[in-house]
């Protein structure tokens, strides 16, 4: 590890030490070796590129899927001073080519791009001439057929590595077998990798399984239990509305959150999570991604996950700050069941894939051999009512041509509007004086944006904007779209939408050439780790932290010691028994109050005066312990 990592460690990121593992991934990486890193939920990724990528001369190239992320990493980094972008689906082809000069020429460091995008000819040609001196994978399971998240334009990988062939390439992935990590090397060429891997043990995570009917009371028991920040994962967008209002009327403060909210909403809702102004976000899978809050105390999933893989992504947001936190699943017979039967639907029947694609290019009226890389606003539910589909057969579908790298699919994301001059200065200034209503607009955006706004893509706030020119916003929407009329200026208006990209040229639906045995093979693979998830569930044999270790073919004769198993064991094996405990706490009790009646003794104990409870009480009478008077008052007898 060089001084100067360590110095940019500190000055840059803040860190005065690296978390477990990292260093040796940081090294490996300066010292030129492919490296693969497995590194669990919390355990520091993107540093592991970061770093190094500031410390070398040039350029790192990030590869990821995760369009929020990517955005996220952007912006983090961009406020630290340091220059970097990103490109990915729903861009415009223009400011993608800006983006790409940048790159070469712009003394950027970081180039985001998602995997889709690394086959066209446009970033191809561009890539040859930057001085790249790393390229970094995330996500890296994502390369594997028996990963949970396969995508096929993972594999577009390999084939730019011939172009800068001595730059060294970092995989890395929070939850991989040991099949998906000997794949991950395989399939990215590899040259001697070196590989680093952190235990999947989380030492302050306790993980529980209850098996219930009532979901919501269970779930408001645990937190009362725990208290702090709670993250509360459901199925589907419904849920989070009636859990949260639930919650809410319970007296604890919620909310619900899903892709299908606008992105304002989403954001305010985040942030005030974020800031504990929110105790519990009630979210599908839509949440949690790149967010890394440490005081999360509790995640509760009340539908089970596809897969383990998921799980443990999911569960590991607790306690990132090493503190004591919770991860607990409600399920119950109906789960499982209902989970096994969702994974034999994952892969539909390929003449109803073929007839969705077949929907799509009417829907978007897609000639065939055109399109490709196009990307368009797409609600897939929407699509599906239109059509007559069932709605969750056509997500499946898509899925299916996703997998098959026909389209690209990304949740709801918010781009903001974007601007780019396209003229010097000079030219600038004559449009001024020819369209003297437009010069205002101009001269505000330029004390705003400043002199970059003709080197690269600024992204705007209208209503700001239009605020500080006393306009209405509308009309300052007018007067860009006439400065994008006059080719002064490019104008991307704002996104909020999901999108859809063509990958490829539009195929004729009957000829598309779709991947039977490897399809053959997801399906099988799907129902399998099902099957996983809904052994972890079921079972109350092993650890549970053993289990999830085993899973991800991690060896350990040592147990958590925290999870619901480990506990009920180690009562079970206690010395003193349960009955024991209760009849010490009675006469603990006893020996402080003179009487006390079954109902006065029970609520000091803080436990319900049930039979069994009763009976121990009843025992010690017979023993001669306690004494019960004619007032139905028990006591403790001076020699017991």
């Amino acid at each position: 590890m060089t001084d100067r990592a360590k110095s940019i460690l500190q000055e840059v990121f803040g860190y005065s030490d690296f978390r477990p593992v990292q260093d040796q991934i940081i090294t490996s990486v300066l010292e030129g070796k492919d490296t693969l890193a497995l590194l669990p939920t919390g355990g520091g990724k993107s540093l592991c590129f970061q770093l190094p990528a500031l410390v070398l001369d040039g350029i790192c190239l990030v590869v990821s899927p995760l369009i929020a992320l990517m955005k996220d990493q952007v912006d983090g980094l961009k406020a630290k001073g340091i220059k970097a972008s990103a490109i990915y689906s729903g861009m415009s082809s223009r400011e993608i080519d800006r983006i790409l000069d940048n790159c070469i020429y712009g003394d950027y460091k970081f180039l985001y791009v998602s995997p889709e995008r690394l086959k066209s000819d446009l970033f191809i040609a561009r890539f040859k001439q930057m001085n790249i001196n790393l390229i970094a994978v995330d996500e890296a399971h994502c390369i594997s057929q028996w990963g949970y998240d396969f995508r096929p334009s993972y594999l577009e990988i390999a084939a730019i590595k011939p172009f800068h062939p001595k730059i060294p390439i970092l995989a890395l992935t929070a939850s991989a077998t040991p099949q998906v990590c000997t794949d991950i090397m395989a399939r990215l060429e590899m040259k001697k990798p070196a590989f680093f891997q952190k235990s999947f043990a989380r030492e302050n995570l306790s993980y529980s399984v209850r098996l219930i009917e009532n979901k919501l009371e269970k779930g408001l028991e645990v937190l009362k239990r725990v208290p702090g920040s709670a993250i509360w994962y459901v199925r589907n967008r419904q849920a989070t509305h009636q859990i949260a209002k639930s919650l809410h009327q319970l007296g604890i403060s919620s909310a619900a959150y899903h892709a299908g909210l606008s992105m304002p909403d989403r954001s305010q809702k985040q942030e005030a999570w974020k800031s504990n102004q929110v105790r519990v976000m009630v979210s599908t899978n839509a949440f949690g991604m790149g967010i890394d809050k440490p005081d999360v105390r509790v995640v509760i999933h009340s539908d089970l996950p596809e897969n383990l893989e998921n799980y443990y992504q999911e569960a590991g947001r607790a306690g990132r700050d090493g503190q004591k936190a919770y991860a607990v699943l409600l399920s119950n017979e109906q789960d499982f069941e209902q989970v096994l039967e969702r994974a034999a639907l994952v892969y539909p029947p390929i003449d109803f894939v073929r007839k969705v694609y077949q929907c799509l290019a009417n829907y978007f009226r897609i000639a065939v051999g055109s399109n490709m890389l196009s990307s368009f606003d797409f609600e897939w539910n929407e699509f599906a009512q239109t059509y007559k589909l069932g709605v969750l057969e056509t997500f499946y579908a898509l899925k299916v041509l996703e997998e098959g790298g026909f389209i690209g699919l990304n949740e709801s994301y918010y781009s903001p509007s974007k601007i780019h001059f396209t003229i010097n200065p000079a030219r600038l200034y004559e449009i001024q004086i020819a369209y003297v209503r437009l010069d205002p607009i101009v001269k505000m955006i330029m004390r705003t944006y400043g002199g970059n706004v003709f080197s690269e893509y600024i992204s705007i706030n209208e209503s700001k904007l239009s605020k500080s020119l006393n306009l209405i916003e509308s009309e300052l929407i007018k007067g860009l779209k006439h400065l994008e009329q006059l080719e002064v200026m490019v104008y991307d208006k704002r996104k909020d939408k999901p999108q859809i990209t063509f990958m490829t040229p539009r195929y004729d639906a009957a000829t598309l050439p779709l991947d039977f045995a490897r399809i053959k093979i997801r399906r099988e693979l799907t129902l399998e780790k099902a099957t996983q998830m809904v052994g972890y569930a079921h079972q109350d044999q092993i650890c549970r932290t053993q289990f999830i270790q085993e899973y991800f073919g991690e060896q350990s004769d040592q147990v958590c010691g925290v999870c619901d198993l480990c506990i009920s064991q180690r009562k079970s094996k206690s010395p003193e028994s349960s009955e024991a405990r209760l009849k010490t706490k009675i006469m603990e009790t006893l020996s402080h109050s003179s009487e006390l009646s079954e109902r006065e003794l029970f609520n000091q104990l803080r436990l319900p005066a049930s039979e069994k409870n009763l009976q121990v009480l009843r025992n010690l009478v017979d023993q001669g312990q306690v004494i019960q008077s004619v007032t139905a008052k028990y006591s403790r007898t001076s020699y017991g």
